[in-house]
């Protein structure tokens, strides 16, 4: 199954938001470093709703430990620093869909190191970037339907 990751998300209503993506998709969700907030936090829970017993949640402190145990060649990275299209990649069956903080994004550092798994939503030059959620909901939709949505979702 696609799995999400956040590396250190700061907005609770975002994560609540993504939370509700992977539970109606059946994604599990890596939530990476440092929260901006606490998972317990009312806004987070509102923004889930009454999914969150739905959703396959773990936290962890590092990339790196999701590298060692699930192999690096497995992750993408969203980023509006990559050059390649999220459309132009065939993500496999297992794939991780990485995503930086709301402020900052992923570290430049990573998108250099990994630039055939580095990919870019397009959007307009002047303007920053799009909603964290947003951008896990359009990138999670597409690695499954390049899956044919596993045959799970209807």
């Amino acid at each position: 199954m696609i799995s999400i990751v956040l590396v250190e998300p700061e907005i609770p209503a975002n994560t609540g938001n993504i939370s509700r993506t992977c539970a109606c998709t059946g994604m599990p969700l890596y939530l990476v470093g440092k929260l901006g907030f606490e998972i317990t936090e009312a806004r987070v829970k509102r923004a889930g709703l009454d999914y969150w017993d739905k959703v396959q949640l773990r936290k962890v402190d590092t990339l790196e430990e999701l590298w060692a145990e699930f192999g690096k060649e497995k992750f993408f990275y969203f980023s509006t620093k990559a050059d390649k299209l999220y459309t132009e990649v065939d993500y496999p069956e297992d794939a991780f869909l990485v995503f930086g903080k709301e402020t900052k994004g992923l570290p430049e550092q990573i998108i250099r190191d990994n630039p055939d798994q580095a990919v870019r939503i397009p959007m307009r030059d002047e303007l920053r970037c799009l909603n964290l959620s947003n951008s896990v909901a359009v990138g999670a939709y597409e690695a499954l339907r390049r899956h044919s949505f596993f045959g799970d979702l209807r």
